[in-house]
């Protein structure tokens, strides 16, 4: 048996697509498809993959700066 994904095959599998699902329905079908291989990549990688320790990020350790400028200091009144 020869190649089974030579372009004149993927062709005719586009144009049967086309046919059955109509050019309306077909980026639907794509979107479900994709998000349908997204989750199930991230399920095989929550699997795979033990718990990712708790590591701190830069924003964690960056020290926190004021919004603004400081605030003057009120000396009292002498009087």
């Amino acid at each position: 048996m020869g190649d089974l994904l030579q372009p004149w095959h993927l062709i005719v599998l586009a144009v049967v697509a086309f046919l059955l699902f109509g050019a309306k329905r077909l980026p639907e079908l794509g979107k479900g498809l994709g998000e349908g291989l997204k989750g199930f990549r991230e399920g095989i990688r929550g699997i795979t993959d033990p718990a990712p320790s708790a590591q701190p990020t830069q924003q964690q350790n960056a020290t926190a700066t004021p919004a603004g400028p400081a605030p003057a200091q009120i000396e009292p009144k002498q009087g």
